[in-house]
């Protein structure tokens, strides 16, 4: 398994607060994106010492021979110390109101597992499609499942930034956990919703396809993002076998 990632400050903001980290430990890959919110520096601080501090517990606990149970168990207690982190460097003043959006992934030689806080994704790409696998919170994401919003309407509704989960703003959090399945030939994207608001699954999913190589995959989904004004920053991670 591998992972690599890019990340784009965009075309209209001044400084890039999105953080993403990919590390080999041991036998196992990790991959964590963080898009950071707050006034001054604060969503930069945010984002960087959730994708710091989620690999430092990782890198302190994690086995070779875990469960796809046990590696849910750590990457949950990850999360949960991310958020300490963040949720007490918040508490000083310069960084009041900061917070930061999370989706991870840990691939072990016996399981994937994905971890998401916020409106950060991550898509499974397999036999010819995209899926998503997680879950937004966001408040269009609850308009969507209300039935008021279409999901193409959520796209580009005025409170499509509004999240309702994140990391910092609670000294608890609760993050959602996924177990999944990487083939040889599939691939697992995590990203920020800089790219989910300037392009659909679809053409995410041909986008990554134009590429001979992850990085060009990347690079592709970049551009793409860029080609539709990207009015936030992006960033993507694609997990694979080699």
């Amino acid at each position: 398994m591998n992972a690599l990632g890019k990340t784009d400050v965009g075309l209209r903001r001044h400084e890039n607060q999105d953080t993403f980290a990919v590390e080999t430990i041991g036998k196992s890959v990790a991959a964590v994106v963080c898009d950071g919110m707050g006034g001054a520096e604060g969503g930069q601080i945010a984002s960087t010492l959730a994708v710091e501090t989620f690999l430092k517990e990782l890198r302190a606990l994690l086995r070779e021979d875990m469960s796809v149970e046990q590696l849910r168990e750590l990457a949950s207690f990850c999360v949960a110390q991310a958020n300490t982190a963040v949720y007490e460097r918040a508490l000083e003043d310069d960084c009041r109101g900061m917070g930061t959006t999370l989706v991870s992934a840990v691939a072990g030689e016996k399981g994937t597992v994905v971890c998401n806080v916020g409106d950060s994704r991550a898509y499974l790409i397999r036999g010819g499609e995209i899926t998503r696998i997680t879950h937004d919170h966001s408040v269009v994401q609850t308009l969507v499942e209300s039935g008021n919003i279409t999901a193409e309407e959520a796209r580009t509704h005025p409170n499509r930034n509004l999240i309702t989960r994140a990391l910092g703003p609670e000294e608890h959090i609760e993050c959602d956990v996924y177990d999944v399945t990487l083939g040889a030939d599939e691939r697992l994207l995590l990203c920020s919703d800089g790219l989910v608001v300037t392009a659909t699954d679809e053409e995410m999913y041909e986008a990554v396809g134009r590429g001979d190589t992850p990085e060009e995959s990347l690079e592709h989904l970049l551009e793409l993002s860029k080609q539709r004004g990207a009015p936030d920053n992006v960033t993507a991670v694609l997990l694979y076998h080699e």
